[in-house]
């Protein structure tokens, strides 16, 4: 019996300390090695953008390390980086920021306790483009003008093995396409609607931007934002209107512009070459990025969060259009500001792809719309003591 006592407090003494390992470990390190050192006093640190909305993005960073994102750990350039280091930098770089503005002296003190890393994949150039959230005209019920519903995630969408889809016959197979749900209406009488608006294109722009507001017949203003999608495989529309020769390559930057006036079986048609879709659910103050916290125009960027640390502080260089009264673009000039990445999408994969939010509303979209630009992008760290 004493033999049979000591097995079993071996046993829950081992369980116990195998448990305690398990509470003490570490979430795994992503090692992300593309990035290589550069001399900080060899870049003009310079920014277009106002203080405030950088200690705006700044505040949400530090929030996410302090919660969901508190046990991230990466490897860069060599180097052991884990929230805590990531959370630091941004604390020193807010102090500095609050103390001196975006001043010389603010630059000087940078070039001094910061490490500067550029990403380094393929190329030292990565392609920038613009996302914003869209104003949309709609009505929580259907009527002949509002007819195109903004749907919430269906009930009988699953994951399954990584995968999304629904179970058929007892088979598990893809969720429907958007030519299944837009065209042949397998969505409809389900009651899955939370507003109905009154234009298609501009419901498809929302469904690429992932979140954007809805203005009610009553006056009243509702934020939605992405839900889930069905997982189906996204396409360029612009690309496949490109090949289809729709549109030449002039207007490629215009593509929506192109489709208005169209007869609405063929718009349907065009746009169910992306066969994915997306769902939505209503936000409560403003929109939301991947990490679970508030985007700000011109402040967050989106990039493939296997390349680049979630809610780190950047640095970017590139070119913006000018844009004249009808969003055509007159030209283009340099900028460099510093952001924080804090969103991800699904066209934005691999180290050489930046995504800018650019904010809210018509001028942000004719200037998301036409932002298509080869630049540079940079991580910032505090350095070691």
């Amino acid at each position: 019996m004493k033999r049979l006592t000591k097995i079993i407090l071996l046993t829950l003494v081992a369980a116990f300390l195998g448990g305690c390992a398990r509470g003490l470990m570490k979430s795994p390190e992503k090692s992300l090695e593309l990035f290589s050192p550069v001399t900080l006093s060899s870049l003009e640190l310079t920014d277009d953008l106002d203080v405030e909305s950088l200690v705006k993005a700044l505040d949400n960073s530090i929030r996410y390390y302090e919660t969901t994102g508190r046990d991230k750990h990466y490897r860069i350039s060599g180097r052991s980086v884990g929230a805590k280091q990531l959370k630091e930098t941004l604390l020193l770089f807010k102090k500095l920021l609050v103390e001196k503005g975006l001043t010389p002296d603010f630059g000087a003190e940078l070039v001094r306790q910061f490490h500067i890393y550029r990403i380094a994949g393929d190329s030292e150039k990565v392609l920038f483009t613009g996302y914003y959230e869209p104003l949309l005209e709609g009505s929580l019920e259907p009527t002949e003008k509002y007819r195109y519903p903004v749907y919430k995630v269906p009930p009988d969408l699953i994951k399954k093995d990584g995968k999304i889809g629904r179970m058929e016959k007892g088979r598990f197979v893809p969720y429907y396409s958007r030519r299944e749900i837009d065209i042949d209406g397998v969505l409809g009488e389900k009651h899955l609607e939370i507003a109905w608006v009154s234009d298609l294109l501009d419901l498809f722009s929302l469904h690429i931007q992932g979140s954007g507001k809805i203005r009610l017949t009553d006056g009243s203003v509702i934020s939605v934002g992405f839900a889930g999608s069905n997982g189906r495989p996204f396409r360029s529309v612009t690309q496949a209107m490109l090949d289809s020769g729709k549109i030449g390559a002039s207007e490629a930057s215009y593509r929506l512009t192109f489709l208005r006036g169209r007869e609405e079986k063929e718009i349907l048609d065009v746009l169910s070459q992306n066969e994915r879709y997306v769902f939505f659910r209503v936000l409560q103050g403003e929109p939301i990025g991947s990490l679970g916290e508030p985007v700000t125009a011109g402040r967050t960027i989106a990039t493939d969060p296997d390349y680049f640390p979630e809610g780190a502080l950047a640095f970017i260089r590139l070119r913006k259009p000018v844009l004249d009264a009808e969003g055509k673009v007159r030209g283009r000039i340099d900028f460099s500001r510093f952001v924080l990445n804090q969103d991800k999408g699904s066209a934005i994969l691999g180290p050489g792809r930046v995504d800018l939010f650019c904010g809210f509303g018509d001028d942000a979209g004719m200037m998301a719309g036409t932002l298509k630009e080869q630049g540079e992008l940079f991580l910032l760290l505090k350095k070691e003591q």
